[in-house]
């Protein structure tokens, strides 16, 4: 965990006591922001309201938020190179953490923070399977300090402030709460799914992505991604980035552990069919060949039809991974993602033909295609 701002914790212990998602910020083209300067100077203190505790975390983290300005991207209504947007916060002292989708499409990458700064940037590394990048920027303010990402689990119910750049409105902060956590979502166009998403009903939209949501205490719970509509918003965990963003520095990449299987959690028509006694784990629907699970596991033999639906019948069920309890794809997925690393043996509790058996398997990494 890198090291918090010791001014920031303190402003902000003060102020703290009294589906599929559309992405929120791909790097679709996008015309001149409304609004490109930053925040009139001009203003004096005495002549502005008192604010709230979110006053106070947004003027303690702002500085360190930036908006991320994306040139080549193919712009479809001209068929030629447009511009695409979205958000970043500072990690140290010199990179910036966004979205990989924010980046991935673009050939230059700069960076506007609130004062008005500009900087041209360089891309550290990206992994698509967390949706998150790296960038290295040639100019950081002096007021811009490092974000510390949370090292609590966040929970349902905990506030949190959304801070980024909707639209190209740079400085721009929504408040909400934690409204579900341990979430699976998929990834729009690929197929495979972000581990560990924190839901939030904060509004989020196109441009946000990249950009930190927060605690009060300006710690980032996560790196905002997607927006469903409706009250719905995702972040990846700040779990997650802390285990992808040193890589991605050290190394410009960042292997997922991968076991080369298709699954499904056992709900109550899969425990039926396949006369289990519990609507609990994970069935194995099917096993990739020549992968980790190739030889370890089982998947299913057949399927049956119950209310319209194909439920996967005679397949392994996945009951715990080195000891931790696997209730759903969800459980499953964070495990893999937060708890494993390519190379580990792993080992599974299972039911097979009715009967409890233990498999050891040795993980792989998840292949770039």
């Amino acid at each position: 965990m890198h090291g918090p701002n010791l001014s920031r914790r303190r402003l902000l212990a003060a102020a703290g006591g009294g589906f599929a998602g559309v992405l929120a910020g791909c790097a679709e083209p996008q015309r001149d922001s409304a609004l490109e300067g930053g925040v009139s100077s001009e203003i004096e203190r005495g002549d502005v309201a008192d604010g709230s505790a979110f006053t106070d975390v947004y003027d303690a983290i702002i500085d360190s938020v930036t908006q991320v300005r994306v040139f080549g991207v193919e712009d479809p209504l001209t068929e030629g190179e447009g511009r695409g947007q979205g958000s970043g916060f500072l990690y140290d002292d010199r990179h910036i953490v966004t979205n990989e989708h924010v980046v991935a499409d673009g050939e230059e990458v700069d960076l506007q923070y609130i004062n008005g700064d500009w900087t041209a940037t360089r891309l550290v590394g990206i992994d698509r399977y967390s949706d998150i990048a790296v960038l290295e920027a040639d100019h950081v303010p002096d007021a811009a300090t490092p974000l510390s990402l949370t090292e609590q689990r966040p929970v349902v119910g905990q506030q949190v402030l959304a801070i980024g750049n909707p639209y190209g409105l740079e400085g721009s902060m929504s408040a909400g709460i934690v409204s579900g956590v341990d979430r699976t979502l998929d990834a729009p166009g690929r197929q495979f799914s972000f581990p560990n998403v924190v839901q939030t009903d904060a509004a989020v939209n196109p441009g946000n992505s990249g950009g930190p949501l927060v605690d009060l205490e300006g710690n980032v719970v996560g790196i905002v991604n997607a927006g469903g509509g409706n009250n719905i918003g995702f972040a990846i965990s700040a779990a997650l980035a802390e285990r992808v963003v040193p890589a991605l520095i050290e190394d410009g990449e960042f292997d997922h552990s991968y076991m080369g299987i298709t699954l499904a959690t056992v709900d109550r028509l899969v425990a039926e069919e396949n006369d289990l006694d519990a609507a609990t784990g994970v069935i194995v629907v099917g096993v990739l060949s020549d992968g980790p699970a190739d030889g370890v596991l089982k998947g299913a033999d057949r399927s049956a039809r119950r209310r319209g639906e194909s439920i996967p019948v005679g397949g392994d069920v996945i009951l715990e991974m080195n000891g931790e309890p696997i209730p759903d794809r969800h459980a499953l997925s964070t495990f893999l993602a937060l708890e494993t690393s390519p190379g580990e043996d792993l080992e599974l509790r299972l039911l097979r033909n009715g009967a409890e058996t233990v498999e050891t398997m040795t993980l792989g990494s998840r292949p770039e295609r």
